[in-house]
């Protein structure tokens, strides 16, 4: 209401000014009109007469200008006609004026002066009037003067009028704006903060609900959006505290982004934090509509956030979007997140042969399949090598500026794609605290010794402080290829070694994905039976059963394998056939690298192979999505599927296995993984397989599909508790904590404490 009180009175002022302005330059303007009319039209009168009264003038008869006088003397608005002699007597005049016209107006002296036609407004008795006097000549000499007397008032009266309809106006207006702006406000404004501020009472008190509106309609726009999302935070950070304190209960306690802020706000004791990789954690591409900020779909990314947001740190990585260029400023750096900055990005730019001879040829050529033992041979030329120590050293010296500053900075570096760069940047920065994720398997000793560059690999790796997998085994390795390979100390029973007087740690830590906790908040949304009957239409399937899988298309992830065993699945057990799906995401990757573009033919041709095979009129047992799917449309299908098959031939985590656990908030499903992955390490309810073993597939399958509900709930359970307690924020923490706690001022010391 006070809204109200003070909104109608401004309105009102406004509408009153401006239709004041309007009726003034109306009545202006109307004025103007009228008088230029009625002179015009004087003028023309004055002249007709004229043209009869100068020769009655010429003959001297009075009385005829008389009767010429009062004859034209009835025109509308023409109050009468004088014709005066020179001397300003008056020689004839209409009725009407009688006595007004006795004593000749001021026109009259004007028009003899000039001797030409004079028109004014003057004041004639009571009246205001428009007198024209116009000279008369007998022969060449002036003798008189005509004037008209012509009425004015009616202008003023049209004026009045005009004044009078625009104060009705003006009181019709205000009264219908007050009626309307009551309303509007009632009904947009007032009604819905209401709606809105009892919820936030709701909330407040710890009662959970639905916001009032979808966001995208409610009159209040961005800012119901945005409390919509604190209510979604607020009732996050809720469940989690509560999920912390019945673990803390239980003498455990629940890492979040939170936690792990504070955690390494306190462990990096007032140090910067930077962040290396190659992939960056925004992208700037131009769209349809502009320039467009991409998040690339990376579980890095929600790991690593949380810590530079807690430090206000620097990621460095590659820029290789179209218009990265483009935002960034002269030192190729920018704040991100876009709409909440909070920790900035320096991106490092790469030449077409930088970029295909380090990643394409030596990283993913060479080191990828070397490390994944999935029989495809790796490829190590000279050239590659050479842009691989190349691009290492740009991104060691971009390093080394932004830590130019820095006191005791912290540097993670992540991933085989820069072996190199721990070496380089300790040797310039001894006081700076290094470690590296390798976030792919480490092989053997003997499959490590294909590579010619083995021993400056490894050299360059030790130079970090922290060396780090997901698995202990993969450390095991490491330790044995350093031992093979080069001169230096280790100790196993620390995991430590100990080159030229540095020491470095090996460590498992095994990455995860963010479980969100569950909230009270009910969100509208579909039914898993309506999700169900969406995705199968989505497939054009109309089975009773459903298997997903998710991979980019690479020869590591077993693909292939996995298909022969759907294959044999359905020809050992034909009573499923017409009754089982199994979609398949495949995102193609390195495709310029013809093992990759290869292998994205020969997953397409044999899931046709299978499909002409097996398939009726109405159904096909496979469906391949070759292309790149965003998480969004990917969690439906998790969601709705019975399981969920990875058989990876090689994997260092694989958090696809993961992000399937963590989706299937009904606590069912089943999980179908290759025991040649980090993840069959922690997910020990998963029913594992030998993805080379086609006919153990088969069967596994068969073992999903026919588990009981009760198993299947109790496996799932168990399995989103793993994910639950060792997520990626624990990953994260464990990893920065680890690195703190090591000294560097004595290699007698650089150890744990």
């Amino acid at each position: 209401m006070k809204l109200s009180l003070r909104l109608i009175p401004i309105l009102a002022v406004a509408i009153t000014i401006v239709t004041f302005i309007v009726a003034r330059n109306q009545v202006r303007s109307e004025k103007h009109g009228l008088r230029a009319d009625l002179e015009r039209r004087s003028e023309i009168l004055a002249e007709s007469l004229q043209e009869s009264v100068e020769p009655v003038i010429q003959k001297g008869s009075t009385s005829q200008l008389r009767r010429l006088v009062e004859r034209f003397g009835n025109r509308e608005h023409l109050e009468g006609v004088a014709i005066y002699d020179v001397n300003g007597k008056v020689t004839a005049v209409s009725s009407k004026l009688d006595t007004d016209a006795e004593t000749p107006p001021a026109v009259f002296a004007k028009s003899v002066e000039l001797n030409r036609p004079v028109g004014e407004y003057e004041k004639v008795g009571s009246s205001t009037m428009y007198v024209y006097a116009l000279p008369l000549h007998r022969d060449t000499q002036l003798a008189g003067v005509l004037v008209l007397f012509h009425d004015a008032s009616f202008i003023e009266a049209q004026s009045t009028r005009i004044w009078r309809d625009a104060l009705w106006h003006v009181v019709a207006q205000v009264l219908l704006i007050i009626l309307i702006t009551f309303f509007v406000i009632r009904w947009t404004i007032v009604g819905p903060i209401a709606k809105v501020a009892h919820w936030m009472r709701d909330l407040r008190h710890g009662k959970f609900v639905p916001f009032p509106y979808r966001t995208s309609e409610s009159f209040l726009g961005p800012l119901s959006t945005e409390a919509a999302s604190l209510a979604q935070k607020l009732a996050e950070a809720r469940a989690a505290a509560k999920a912390e304190a019945q673990l803390r209960e239980a003498g455990d306690s629940l890492w979040t982004a939170e936690r792990l802020r504070a955690s390494i706000h306190k462990r990096l004791r007032g140090s910067s934090l930077f962040v290396v990789s190659n992939r960056e954690p925004y992208e700037h591409v131009h769209g349809s509509s502009g320039i467009e900020v991409r998040v690339p779909a990376s579980g890095l990314v929600t790991a690593l956030e949380p810590i530079l947001y807690a430090c206000d740190g620097t990621w460095i990585a590659h820029g290789a979007a179209d218009a990265d260029r483009e935002m960034v400023d002269a030192n190729d750096r920018l704040r991100v997140p876009p709409d909440h900055p909070h920790y900035t990005l320096r991106r490092i730019w790469l030449t077409k042969e930088e970029e295909q001879g380090y990643y394409l040829g030596f990283a993913n050529e060479g080191i990828w399949p070397l490390c994944h033992i999935a029989h495809t041979r790796p490829v190590f030329r000279a050239e590659d090598w050479e842009h691989y120590q190349r691009v290492n050293e740009k991104f060691a010296q971009a390093v080394l500026d932004e830590i130019d500053t820095a006191e005791k900075p912290f540097v993670l570096i992540q991933d085989y794609h820069f072996a190199l760069l721990p070496r380089l940047i300790k040797s310039k920065r001894p006081d700076a605290r290094v470690a590296i994720f390798w976030h792919i398997p480490w092989p053997n000793a003997e499959a490590f010794g294909i590579c010619p560059w083995q021993r400056e690999l490894l050299d360059g790796l030790l130079g970090a402080d922290l060396v780090s997998f997901h698995i202990q085994a993969h450390c095991n390795n490491f330790l044995e290829s350093v031992d093979q390979s080069l001169e230096c100390r280790i100790e196993w029973d620390r995991f430590t070694v100990n080159r030229n007087d540095h020491i470095t740690l090996v460590r498992p830590h095994p990455i995860s994905v963010a479980l969100p906790e569950p909230t009270e908040v009910t969100e509208p949304g579909i039914s898993a039976e309506q999700n169900r009957a969406d995705i199968l239409a989505q497939v054009g399937a109309e089975t009773l059963f459903l298997g997903v899988g998710v991979d980019r298309i690479d020869y590591t992830k077993g693909i292939v394998e996995r298909f022969r065993g759907i294959e044999s699945f359905l020809d050992k057990f034909p009573h499923y056939k017409e009754q089982f799906t199994f979609v398949q995401f495949g995102a193609p990757s390195r495709t310029s690298i013809k093992r990759y573009k290869d292998f994205v033919a020969e997953v397409a041709a044999e899931a046709d192979r299978i499909n002409r095979r097996l398939q009726s009129e109405r159904w096909k047992p496979i469906v391949l999505f070759s292309r790149h799917s965003s998480h969004q449309e990917i969690e439906p299908y998790y969601k709705a599927a019975d399981f969920c098959l990875v058989t990876s031939l090689h994997d260092g985590m694989n958090l696809v296995a993961k992000e399937f656990v963590v989706s299937r908030a009904d606590e069912d499903g089943v999980l179908i993984l290759s025991q040649f992955t980090g993840a069959s390490r922690e997910l020990h309810d998963a029913l594992l397989v030998n993805p080379y073993d086609i006919n153990q597939i088969a069967d596994m399958i068969r073992k999903a599909l026919e588990m009981p509900a009760e198993e299947r709930q109790l496996r799932m359970k168990r399995m989103r508790r793993v994910v639950r307690e060792h997520n990626v924020y624990r990953w994260a923490a464990e990893l920065i904590s680890e690195l703190a706690e090591i000294r560097l001022d004595s290699p007698e010391m650089a150890e744990t404490r």
